[in-house]
């Protein structure tokens, strides 16, 4: 067996045993990013020299007997996460030379175990997109497909984790980015409860959607990644002083749990071969013990219109630094402040960012404030409120990760509306705060990888990656062919 095809679990196993040192694996990890990522893009920066230093830090502390859960594995980083003299640009213009003087709260506490960093991987500008191909620098592919996209925003760390250029990696999502990207690059993905992970460092989209969750190969491995960079953080207003052990409920029998089934989300404009994929894991769950349970969200219709308005109004605020003279691009020999602000933000800036801007900017603005971003605030009220009822007597819900399966590059991506509607099927997770996660569960006709997302309670994140395990524990995924 490669190495690149072990779990974390294995290779601590090897490390801890000093059958393998976290020197080796990371030669071995770069050596696979500098032969095979030609083809897939799914780097904007790889830190080969730090990455070797970290890994000699991390054998030495494997030789001390104090290795932690990831000490010394391997770690891919989506490029809007802030590490210390490292680049970081959002995949933006905007940002082509920053180097932030700070790390995020969840680097550091992945350095804290002497985990490796590889290095920072492509997305969509400022996380706004679902193809990483608005990126200003790498259009990422999909690793079971080069013609078709991966996902995103998180696409590059999705990538890297399907063509096993990285072990595991953190994305960030904002209204599907980690899951969407995780369902059509055929590995699992988890975004979890909104304030469970701290987002200090993380480059703003929209606060009170954005967040932070684990990239692997297996629901357990997201489990792993999230007891290392969860809890609470005081540099983080938002952050919760719930505590959550991911790991909790791995293994336990799922038998007599009730699964919600929400009828809008098998309907109209879910692609036929979507939809048998997921109901045959709901008769799989069935055949475990679990009742499955229709239920409905007649929300669900207006979540699109709601999510794009909150996340675009929030964008318009967040990204309002970019103004060329705090940090990231300036606009020179500019002859008036003024001329310097609005060239700079039209030069920095790709077409889907100022979309959104525009269109945030709008429903923010004096007249439309009430008839537009008003009610996107009493939509996402009733959202909160059709999965509270849901949850009072169902334990998860089960849905399809996205409408279809990966798109061809090119395809829709010149199409906004279309691009949009394409987050139907997650966008209600970040409106509400829940935690949710994505696994493959079947493949098409042309072997692409179908997901589906488990939805849980607000903290119940071990139940549901519960119940994400208990699904791949039977179900052979298949590997890309590079």
């Amino acid at each position: 067996m490669e190495l690149c095809d072990r779990n974390i679990a294995e290779l601590r196993t090897l490390l801890d045993s000093k059958e393998l040192s976290s020197v080796e694996l990371t030669r071995y990890y770069l050596n696979r990013i500098e032969k095979i990522d030609a083809q897939i893009d799914s780097y904007i920066t790889v830190c080969a020299d730090e990455a070797i230093q970290a890994a000699k830090k991390a054998d030495e502390r494997i030789a001390k007997g104090q290795a932690k859960a990831l000490t010394g594995i391997p770690i891919s980083i989506k490029d809007n996460m802030c590490i210390e003299g490292i680049r970081t640009t959002c995949g933006s213009k905007m940002l082509e030379s920053f180097i932030p003087p700070y790390s995020a709260t969840v680097i550091h506490k992945l350095l804290n175990e002497q985990a490796v960093i590889l290095g920072k991987t492509s997305m969509d500008e400022f996380a706004m997109g679902g193809s990483t191909q608005t990126s200003y620098y790498k259009k990422t592919k999909n690793p079971h497909d080069l013609t078709r996209v991966p996902g995103g925003s998180s696409g590059g760390s999705a990538a890297a984790v399907a063509a096993r250029l990285s072990a595991i990696s953190l994305g960030s999502d904002t209204g599907g980015s980690i899951r969407q990207p995780a369902a059509f690059c055929g590995i699992t993905g988890m975004k979890p409860t909104y304030g469970s992970v701290s987002r200090f460092g993380l480059i703003a989209f929209g606060s009170s959607l954005d967040q932070i969750g684990p990239m692997a190969h297996s629901a357990k491995e997201c489990a792993t990644i999230l007891n290392t960079i969860g809890g609470y953080d005081c540099n983080d207003g938002t952050s919760s002083r719930q505590e959550i052990d991911f790991e909790s409920l791995l293994g336990k029998d799922i038998k007599g749990m009730i699964v919600a089934l929400p009828k809008e989300f098998f309907e109209e404009g879910i692609d036929k071969e979507v939809r048998e994929s997921v109901l045959a894991a709901a008769k799989k769950y069935e055949e475990m013990g679990v009742c499955i349970e229709e239920v409905s969200m007649p929300s669900l219709k207006y979540a699109i219109a709601a999510y794009y308005l909150l996340s675009s109004a929030e964008a318009s605020s967040n990204l309002s630094r970019y103004d060329g003279i705090k940090f990231g691009y300036c606009m020179p020999h500019a002859k008036t402040y003024k001329e310097r602000i609005e060239r700079t933000r039209r030069e920095g800036f790709g077409d889907e960012v100022k979309r959104r801007i525009l269109l945030g900017t709008y429903a923010l603005s004096s007249g439309y404030y009430d008839a537009y971003y008003k009610k996107a605030l009493y939509i996402r009220e009733k959202i909160k409120e059709e999965y509270n009822k849901i949850f009072e007597r169902c334990d998860v819900m089960l849905t399809p990760t996205a409408p279809t399966v990966a798109f061809k590059r090119g395809a829709i991506e010149n199409d906004p509306v279309k691009m949009y509607l394409a987050d139907i099927c997650t966008v209600t997770v970040n409106i509400a705060g829940l935690p949710g996660i994505s696994t493959t569960c079947g493949y098409d006709k042309d072997n692409m990888p179908i997901g589906m997302s488990i939805i849980g309670k607000a903290f119940d994140d071990a139940k549901v990656i519960q119940v994400a395990d208990a699904f791949e524990k039977d179900f052979i995924r298949k590997a890309p062919s590079l």
